[in-house]
């Protein structure tokens, strides 16, 4: 085993007992947790299976050259005087200058000359697969344009409590939703050569007591169907679009942590998934250095054990301040680490290498985190030179950030605005204005945009790029009047609390545009308050009193959100004079413009939530742990019933639903029909998923991804204008399976003419129909009858039909 310092020792020990996973013992449960202890598994060989056997052969050749030295420079970060947010070691004998890898899941962080791109609960707010795939491809040739092997993203967290701070940074609160934008978001980054890393693996939901750089963290306690089911679905999907790179958490699971959870990384990712390409920590997640090789981490980044630490050496295999680096080399000396294991730590990053192309062309690194200049201070060394890697991108910014944007509200047709029948507009809050130190600065001087002033586009900390520019709505809303020529004037008050202020402008204006937001973000920032987690479901800057008095006198009120998730509206929703309210979520850097289109009419609002807005907080099945007794334990007891389906499940009445948006026309759907024809599993297949094997693809069984079931349906644009119709369909499985009311299974944004009809087919694969059966531990297709309901919501079903297995 790896010896450590009596300090770190004291540091590790607080008031969780350790495992060792070279003896056999896991990590125990506290007493009355007893049922949420992870067992070992031994890791696995990379097998090359499917089309990643060239590859992996490849990284095999290149890894038998190798030194234990140069071996372990792949496996350790160089730490904080990194180019990238992580490098690994060079192998400068053979030219091979290591691994860039970078942050975000919406951009690349800390570099200029790039683009913010809207979050990744707005771009899957579109239900846009081909969008999805547009704005992932989009950033991919950033990355690359940078030099970046590795962009640490899409993230993936499920929402599971709504307060949760990094919920805008992933997709939905629903598992089937954010497995299709994970995947369509992997393909379009790798589809440039870039290596997605999908995160964060697994159970990740809140940002309070998370852990790393050597702190306590608390228990995810996830039993093993709903950890299949729910939280380990999404990952599957990224597998099987081909991700070459997933991040493990720094949280634990069922006791374990993520970083050194052999059930996890070795049981469901490595053998059960066959996953092909690394895992790598995140950052200073590690606490041991032996358990978390052998669990199934390949990767330790950045390097260092804590935030804080001496910089790292620039060789990290002679490195002493980190948990790999020299004492890995120690380690596979005694045995501790098998030398096979340490070479498939070092093969799989260098299949994904291969995998992507990056052997043939890959652009060379030419930005550096640590300078917004030429060179570091200190320095005649060139290491950033500002290559412009925007393109034309502010395109699919604008359209993704519009399609994305949900109409929650709109009585008497109030939207879309007309400059024909409006003299006067009235603009109000700080949310519709420029930051005032500019949009990559906040007043506080806290980085990472650890505020909120001026427009809201982004959230909080490593899920966060610098814009190249922020168009906020008021200065696009006034450029859009004044091109218009129609005389209409644009008047505004955008200090939040000078109400008699805003009274006094929205009392004679014909049309009122309040604007508010709610923000969050990582959790080693804390703004007003906020750790991270929000720390209640309301409006910030006095939002809710903004719009209330604002409606108070002006009878055609606008409400216009940034949010970085659902917010409590009872206090003023139903207002007679709240005529519309649009949920513009968080849409990068075209901000204004892509508001302005949905406002004017340009673009048709077919956006739609990805997870439930509630009457009260109360009415969420899971809320944000604010207090840690110690070893805090997070059980998550609603199991399968997250988001909509607890709504279903516990009949509550949403505010607004899952899948809710509404549309400047109107759909109907008819003609439903079903047929099915579900592919049986063969007996080899079946034992080969128990092991890794090159008969299981990299994402599992391969007839679990075949289709089972087909769905088709027609849709109708009934109303006076031209629009998208997002056609949603949710599947209830036969009683005896013990599934929520209904899950969604599949879904199709269409394009529809006034009056055109249109033929929708939505595929269930014998996956999508499946339950994960513990005993077995396989999916199986339950027997009974199924019930497919095809609808414009969760709550809005318009048909209904069934067939039986």
């Amino acid at each position: 085993m790896l010896s450590f310092t009596p300090l770190l020792s004291a540091l590790l020990v607080a008031l969780v007992a350790r495992a060792d996973i070279q003896a056999g013992v896991p990590y125990p449960a506290p007493p009355g947790f007893e049922e949420f202890t992870s067992p070992i598994v031994q890791a696995p060989l990379v097998n090359g299976a499917g089309d990643w056997a060239q590859a992996v052969e490849k990284a095999r050749k290149f890894v038998k050259q190798l030194t234990l030295e140069e071996k372990v420079n792949i496996t350790t970060g160089v730490g904080s005087n990194a180019r990238c947010m992580g490098n690994t070691g060079e192998i400068t004998r053979l030219g091979f200058r290591g691994f860039c890898l970078h942050d975000s899941p919406l951009g690349l962080r800390f570099a200029d000359f790039v683009s913010v791109f809207p979050a990744g609960v707005t771009t899957a707010s579109t239900w846009d697969r081909d969008l999805i795939h547009a704005r992932g491809a989009a950033m991919g040739e950033e990355f690359r344009g940078k030099g970046v092997n590795v962009a640490l993203g899409p993230a993936t967290n499920l929402a599971r409590v709504a307060a949760g701070g990094r919920n805008w940074e992933a997709f939905s609160g629903d598992p089937y939703l954010s497995g299709a934008a994970l995947s369509e978001t992997i393909k379009g980054i790798q589809s440039k050569n870039v290596i997605a890393c999908a995160k964060h693996f697994i159970a990740n939901e809140q940002e309070h007591f998370r852990g790393g750089s050597l702190s306590e963290a608390y228990s995810s306690n996830v039993d093993d169907r709903t950890l299949h089911e729910v939280y380990a679905w999404p990952f599957a999907e990224a597998l099987h679009a081909g991700v070459g790179s997933v991040m493990c958490s720094y949280n634990r699971v069922n006791q374990t942590f993520a970083c050194e959870n052999s059930k996890v990384l070795n049981g469901i990712l490595k053998t059960e998934l066959n996953f092909q390409g690394f895992v790598t920590s995140d950052w200073a997640a590690m606490l041991d250095g032996v358990n978390s090789a052998l669990g199934g981490t390949d990767m330790n980044m950045p390097g260092f054990r804590k935030y804080g630490d001496p910089a790292d050496l620039p060789n990290p295999a002679q490195s002493d301040n980190t948990f790999w680096g020299k004492y890995l080399i120690e380690a596979v000396n005694n045995g501790s680490v098998p030398v096979e294991r340490l070479d498939d730590m070092v093969i799989r990053p260098f299949a994904a290498y291969y995998k992507m192309g990056q052997d043939k062309n890959f652009p060379k690194l030419s930005f550096d985190v640590i300078t917004t200049g030429d060179s570091r201070p200190g320095s005649s060394d060139v290491t950033n030179e500002h290559v412009n890697v925007q393109g034309n991108h502010k395109k699919i910014i604008r359209e993704v950030a519009a399609a994305g944007t949900v109409l929650l509200k709109n009585v008497k047709k109030a939207l879309p605005l007309s400059l024909k029948k409006i003299r006067r507009i009235g603009v109000f809050g700080s949310d519709a204005g420029p930051h005032p130190q500019g949009p990559n600065a906040c007043t506080s001087g806290m980085g990472d945009h650890a505020c909120d002033e001026g427009t809201l586009a982004i959230g909080w900390g490593s899920g966060t790029t610098n814009f190249p520019y922020l168009v906020d709505p008021l200065a696009a809303i006034t450029r859009y009047v004044s091109d218009g020529d129609s005389g209409t004037t644009v008047e505004y008050q955008l200090t939040d609390w000078a109400l008699d202020k805003v009274q006094s402008v929205a009392s004679y204006a014909d049309v009122c545009l309040v604007f508010s937001n709610s923000d969050s973000g990582e959790g080693y920032l804390t703004v007003d308050g906020n750790q991270g987690d929000r720390n209640n479901l309301t409006l910030w800057n006095n939002g809710d009193e903004l719009i209330k008095h604002t409606a108070s006198v002006c009878g055609n009120t606008v409400v216009v959100i940034h949010s970085v998730g659902p917010v409590l509206m009872e206090d003023w929703i139903d207002h007679e004079n709240i005529t519309a309210v649009v949920w513009a979520q968080l849409p990068g850097q075209e901000s204004g413009n892509s508001l302005v289109d949905v406002l004017f009419g340009a673009v048709n609002p077919s956006g739609r939530l990805t997870y439930t807005i509630a009457k009260q907080r109360e009415d969420y099945v899971a809320d944000v742990v604010y207090e840690n007794p110690g070893n805090l334990q997070l059980t998550y007891s609603e199991k399968l019933n997250i988001d909509y389906r607890h709504f279903d499940a516990a009949n509550i009445e949403p505010r607004f639903a899952f899948g809710f948006g509404l549309s400047y026309t109107e759909f109907k759907y008819t003609n439903l029909k079903i047929s099915k024809s579900i592919p049986k599993r063969v007996d080899a297949i079946a034992e080969a998923a128990q092991k890794p094997s090159t008969a299981v693809p990299q994402g599992g069984d391969a007839t679990l991804w075949k289709t089972a079931v087909t769905v088709r349906f027609s849709v109708r644009n009934s109303g006076a204008v031209d629009g998208h119709e997002v056609a949603q369909v949710y599947l209830g499985f036969p009683a005896s399976a013990g599934e929520p009311p209904k899950i969604l299974r599949g879904f199709e944004r269409t394009l529809l003419k006034k009056g055109q009809t249109s033929t929708v087919t939505v595929e269930l694969t014998k996956r999508d129909i499946s339950i994960w059966d513990v005993t077995k531990q396989a999916w199986v297709v339950p027997s009974g009858k199924f019930t497919v309901y095809v609808g414009a919501s969760s709550r809005d079903i318009r048909l209904t039909g069934t067939f039986t297995n």
